[in-house]
């Protein structure tokens, strides 16, 4: 059943990280207030939200304030407690569910989705001992890598295998979970491509982004993504296929390799907003935070429309410093920082997004700004 949510009516966010805090700001706009659910009391997130709620994920008491004060309840990232969630929705309005999050936490459970929904993945075996990889590596070959079925990102937990001898390197991934081995796919670039639905199917996909990624952590995302019109109907059309497959409401990142002939390989899903759509609070009609907010509150969708090519760059704790002290020179950056207690190396802080006329020239803008140059 699909419910409009009005404004001035409450909207509960499971998570007060920084995509908490974009789509409070985003829903705030429109006059609603939000309720946050998170362990520490000044999130970024909680720097924002009407109501703080300072709790576990799987805290039963603090899930059911939760749901007594809101009016719906989303989340802003699905590392969150599956059980928890499913008895949200028993005593609350949560209309993405809490399937999704079960798919997409575990990464045989989304691989064998994706593949139901017809979509093309790399080559995969699902190993649950040290004995089963060494039995069952010869299937995939090598190169390929290792990865734990739940809890990696940004490049945790995960390990590259180029042959016979490297298997031990994967010993304590296969030990400590389950895993899947997954053949190396050589590709061109990465791209991702943010799919959004209602609970009445209605459903757009942001503009493309073309992914670079420096040690794993995602760099820069360039919109449009620098790929053919044949690449990226097939990018359009598999992230649609994948939110019908899954019911989706709400927001799909679909993360794939382009490969060298333009065809696609789907690597990852992440069911919220994502890094890489940040581009779209400036460089598009509607954000991908604001388009979030009208799915869970069953508004009709926007069509997005890219208004100018843009980058975004991530702004990790190492370049908050250089960022602060260059913000007179570029006038055309829009400069985002999450509010953030302490700036870590590598935590990510904020993010710059330049709208512009020429790809090319502002690359080498930010190059040479030298603040990324750690």
């Amino acid at each position: 059943m699909t419910k409009m949510i009005y404004p001035g009516q409450t909207i509960g966010i499971i998570g007060g990280g920084q995509l908490g805090r974009m789509m409070a700001l985003a829903a705030k706009e429109a006059g609603f207030k939000i309720a946050v659910l998170e362990p520490t009391m000044d999130s970024p997130c909680g720097q924002v939200a009407d109501v703080r709620i300072v709790g576990q994920y799987n805290d039963e008491a603090a899930l059911e304030e939760l749901a007594d004060v809101s009016d719906v309840i989303t989340y802003e990232f699905e590392n969150i407690d599956y059980e928890g969630l499913k008895r949200l929705t028993k005593i609350a309005y949560v209309p993405q569910g809490a399937e999704l999050v079960r798919i997409t936490q575990n990464r045989v459970t989304e691989k064998d989705a994706i593949v139901k929904a017809g979509c093309p993945v790399a080559p995969y075996v699902v190993v649950n001992t040290y004995e089963d990889l060494t039995e069952q590596i010869d299937k995939i070959g090598y190169p390929c890598i290792v990865k734990t079925a739940r809890g990696g990102y940004d490049g945790k937990g995960q390990q590259l295998l180029e042959s016979y001898e490297d298997i031990p390197l994967a010993k304590s991934l296969v030990e400590h979970s389950q895993c899947v081995v997954e053949g190396f796919v050589p590709f061109k670039m990465e791209i991702s491509c943010i799919v959004q639905r209602n609970g009445n199917g209605e459903t757009y996909c942001l503009p493309v982004g073309e992914n670079i990624h420096v040690h794993h952590i995602l760099h820069e995302t360039i919109v449009p993504a620098r790929i053919s019109v044949e690449t990226l109907k097939k990018a359009e059309d598999a992230a649609i296929k994948i939110a019908d497959h899954l019911q989706l409401i709400g927001t799909l990142a679909v993360e794939m390799f382009v490969l060298e002939d333009g065809q696609i390989v789907i690597n990852e899903l992440a069911p919220r907003p994502h890094n890489s759509g940040h581009y779209s609070i400036e460089g598009c009609n509607i954000s991908q935070f604001g388009q979030h907010i009208r799915a869970v509150c069953g508004w009709p969708l926007r069509k997005p429309k890219l208004m100018k090519p843009s980058i975004m760059v991530n702004v990790l704790g190492q370049h908050v410093v250089p960022l602060s002290n260059s913000i007179s020179k570029y006038p055309e950056w829009s400069v985002h920082l999450y509010g953030k207690a302490e700036a870590k190396v590598n935590r990510k802080m904020g993010h710059v997004t330049i709208m512009t006329d020429n790809v090319k020239e502002t690359l080498e803008q930010i190059e040479k700004s030298g603040i990324w140059s750690e």
